[in-house]
């Protein structure tokens, strides 16, 4: 056995490296931004809470509008109505979340593991069976734990396929940006409709981190937490109980 894996309990359980030092770095600063991001960006939606499709605000059918006061005050950033902080705080986030973004990507690509992420025919084939299987909150066990299912995999995918076209439409909404990439606001059709897609996408995302954190406590918080600080993940192998 080799030293990125030990005996946990012999002929039950074994505990093996599973996440290296960068991956469980930059999943604990996306995690950091991402709530920055979320209540700074609810602060910032608070000033103005409808969305529009197209250039100007159309105040009589708007897309999407809410109570006159937004989302409540303590789940912004700034607690207190500030447009001009929560801004700030938005942009400063966003930086280190592309930033940070870019050194992950870069190291799923450098070390090939991006292809981990692409679905198999044999896997598009087994969603119904994969859907069904979490359903029933049963999760796969032995070495089939360290590989991603086709629904992990899709979903993956489509939080990574969304965060450029995040990153655009927040870019659009930013006045300095349109006069150097005036393109931009055309591409989405004007600042309303960039603005509703930024929306869109991170309501897409926060979704996406809900389901994320409650896979992580059905099929066993202490373990998967563990493994994302210190790397080792205990896996339960298969014909024997936990």
């Amino acid at each position: 056995m080799s030293a990125a894996e030990r005996a946990f309990r012999p002929g039950a359980q074994r505990v093996v490296l599973r996440h290296s030092a960068l991956t469980r770095i930059c999943h604990g600063i996306n995690a950091v931004c991402f709530f920055a991001l979320l209540m700074s960006g609810l602060q910032i939606f608070n000033a103005h809470p409808t969305l529009n499709f197209g250039q100007t605000t159309d105040f009589a059918r708007p897309l999407l509008s809410l109570a006159p006061d937004g989302f409540p005050s303590w789940a912004t950033l700034p607690e207190a109505q500030d447009l001009a902080v929560g801004r700030r705080w938005h942009f400063f986030f966003a930086w280190a979340l592309a930033l940070n973004g870019a050194v992950y990507l870069a190291d799923l690509l450098l070390r090939g593991r991006i292809r981990r992420l692409w679905p198999s025919a044999s896997d598009l084939k087994s969603i119904p069976r994969a859907i069904m299987e979490h359903a029933r909150l049963r999760f796969p066990k032995g070495d089939e734990s360290l590989r991603y299912n086709v629904l992990q995999k899709l979903a993956y995918l489509a939080a990574i396929a969304a965060f450029p076209l995040l990153i655009l439409a927040g870019l659009t909404m930013s006045p300095a940006i349109d006069a150097a990439f005036p393109w931009l606001v055309d591409a989405f059709g004007g600042r309303q409709s960039a603005r509703a897609v930024h929306f869109l996408l991170a309501s897409f995302l926060v979704a996406f981190v809900a389901i994320h954190l409650a896979m992580i406590v059905l099929s066993g918080p202490i373990n998967n937490i563990v493994s994302m600080i210190t790397g080792h993940y205990r896996i339960e192998e298969e014909g024997h109980d936990a």
